[in-house]
Formats: C-alpha cells, sequence, structure tokens
C-alpha cells in the first residue's frame, strides 16, 4: 500500500513538472526559515516573546519558592500537628501543586499565542514577497526546501471530480 502511495506521488509530482514545463514556468526554492531569521522584524518578536517568557518564569519561581516552603513547614512541624492539622496543611500543599501545574501549562499556551500572533504578519510578509520574487521572475513553482511545500504555484483547476470519474468513486460512478 505504501508503495503505491509512493509511485502515485511521484508519478503526480512528475506530472506537475511537466506541466510547469509545458508552460514555460520555471522551478525555484527557498529555505522560509533563514529567510524568517534574516527579517528584521523577527528579531523584535523574538525578544517581546522572551521578555514575556521572563515575566512568566518569574512568576513560576515565585510559586515554587512557596511551594519548598510550605512543605519545609509541613515536614517540618509534623510531628506537633494534628491529624485535621496534616490533612489541612498536605490539602494546601497539593492544591499549590496542581496551581502550579496548571500555571505551566497556561504559561506555554499563551507563549504560543503570543509568538502565532507575532510571528503571522512576518510569515505573511514574507509570503508576499516571495510571491511577488517569483511573479515577476517567472516561477511558476517555488518549493521550500526547510519543509519539502510549495510555497507558491499558479492558479489551476481542481482535477479531483474528473480523476474520481476516472476510477470511478462517487457521484461519477452513478
Amino acid at each position: 500500500m505504501k508503495k503505491i502511495k509512493l509511485l502515485l506521488a511521484i508519478g503526480v509530482v512528475g506530472f506537475t513538472f511537466l506541466s510547469a514545463n509545458a508552460q514555460g514556468k520555471k522551478f525555484g526554492h527557498i529555505n522560509s526559515n533563514e529567510l524568517l531569521l534574516l527579517m528584521p522584524e523577527r528579531a523584535a518578536a523574538e525578544k517581546q516573546i522572551q521578555e514575556e517568557a521572563k515575566t512568566l518564569e518569574a512568576q513560576l519561581t515565585t510559586m515554587s519558592a512557596e511551594y519548598r516552603t510550605k512543605v519545609q513547614e509541613y515536614e517540618t512541624g509534623l510531628a506537633k500537628m494534628t491529624e485535621l492539622v496534616k490533612q489541612t496543611k498536605a490539602k494546601e500543599i497539593t492544591d499549590l501543586q496542581q496551581r502550579i501545574q496548571s500555571f505551566q501549562v497556561s504559561a506555554q499556551e499563551e507563549l504560543e499565542k503570543k509568538e502565532s500572533e507575532l510571528l503571522a504578519p512576518i510569515i505573511e510578509k514574507a509570503k508576499k514577497a516571495i510571491k511577488e520574487v517569483s511573479d515577476k521572475n517567472g516561477y511558476g513553482y517555488v518549493f521550500d526546501s526547510s519543509t519539502g511545500v510549495i510555497v507558491n504555484a499558479p492558479e489551476g483547476d481542481d482535477i479531483l471530480p474528473l480523476v474520481k470519474k476516472q476510477l470511478g468513486i462517487g457521484e461519477a460512478a452513478k
């Protein structure tokens, strides 16, 4: 099954190359990661993300210190505590531990969201520049060499309905 998918993929890519060559379009490639790292806006975004991370890390450090203090107080005073006090202190420690874990997850999500918000306009600017350069210089297809994805291609027809008909799949088979 994997062999069939591989052959099909190779055939589709080959057909794409032949079609583009027949249209006189050139192929190009770009390492988009390298491009993004070179863009000055990226450094500013990275700085903002690092500042946000430092703020969140400081809060986490404070919470962790509080946790260690409570654990130490609990262990030190364990012999003198009544059963009710032990249970109450243990619950406080458990609750704090859960808050720390929840904070870590939320902080990670917040950093990822911030990164997406800051990088979206930079990525869009890079895509626009790639498209403009591609169109200006006659590149029909531009591949991202860092991911192997097509980042620019000419408008084309969706041939899925035709292939489905050829294979007798779906509505065309009726």
